[in-house]
């Protein structure tokens, strides 16, 4: 083999390997990567955002029997895009009650409203990335709430000292363009018993309860969900079949959607669309077109 042969050789493989370093520890973004979107997904094996070519959400008008939480929110996140104080909120309650469905309408009527702000999802296992994420975010001349679905803590998991970090915003405080929303399922954030097997093995217990517990102290806007009433299922129903134009002239609707709730076990604003979903089916209508 000539030398140029082996020199060419030699390159090729110095490529593969620059290429698989760069894939397992690739570079930091910067701003010029973040193409325009109105919504994005952190990418943490690329350390990327993601741009979201279509969100999955309902209108905000849909959204029934949560009427207080909507306002909460929605005027939230108004004053925040208009550059006024606002805190980070944490949506906690029952499954199924419109929490996620909650923030990406409120996010959605703020953008029709003409209002310039981003929502950046961030999964559950990525969460460790936030400090990095909101200081990226920090360095963008745009607006961002960033959000993540189902936040619980469990045994063992100290990756809760990251959200805290980035809540808190250490020395400089929270960069005045990110709000953080969340939901979960637990109001404290961590299951009892983790609070109280931390509570039996600290050297402190009180001091290492309250450094637990206090996670959910740094959102400054708690917004409760609850289970809802028949009432209020049967309106939501009723709302999607309206809104989507269902053919139900041979259905009962509140019958088969009693019986849907009833084999679930109970009523929440999933189940009202998963039943949604059955008759969609069954009637021959496309659900595409108005979501």
């Amino acid at each position: 083999m000539t030398d140029s042969a082996t020199d060419f050789e030699f390159l090729r493989h110095l490529s593969r390997i620059a290429d698989a370093l760069e894939k397992y520890s690739p570079t930091d973004p910067t701003t010029a990567d973040v193409e325009p979107a109105e919504a994005y997904v952190w990418n943490h094996a690329s350390r990327r955002l993601s741009a979201v070519a279509r969100v999955n959400r309902v209108d905000l008008r849909m959204l029934c029997g949560v009427d207080h939480q909507r306002d909460s929110l929605l005027s939230n996140t108004i004053a925040f895009v208009r550059g006024f104080a606002a805190n980070n909120a944490l949506l906690w309650g029952a499954r199924g009650t419109g929490k996620s469905s909650l923030v990406k309408a409120v996010h959605g009527t703020v953008t029709e409203r003409g209002m310039d702000c981003a929502l950046v999802e961030v999964h559950r296992e990525d969460i460790s990335d936030l400090p990095f994420l909101m200081n990226y975010l920090s360095q963008i001349d745009r607006r961002f709430i960033v959000f993540t679905d189902d936040l619980t803590f469990d045994h063992g998991d100290s990756s809760y000292k990251s959200l805290k970090a980035a809540l808190d915003g250490g020395v400089e405080g929270r960069p005045d363009n990110i709000i953080f929303y969340a939901t979960s399922n637990r109001r404290h954030l961590m299951p009892r018993q983790m609070i109280e097997n931390e509570r039996s093995t600290a050297i402190n217990p009180s001091e290492s309860v309250e450094e637990s517990v206090s996670l959910s102290d740094r959102f400054g806007l708690w917004i409760g969900f609850h289970s809802i009433d028949q009432e209020t299922y049967f309106a939501i129903v009723e709302g999607y079949v309206a809104h989507f134009g269902i053919n139900t002239s041979n259905v009962d609707v509140r019958r088969e959607a009693l019986a849907w709730s009833m084999e679930r076990g109970s009523r929440s604003g999933r189940v009202a669309w998963q039943f949604i979903v059955d008759l969609a089916a069954r009637t021959e209508t496309d659900l595409t077109e108005k979501r």
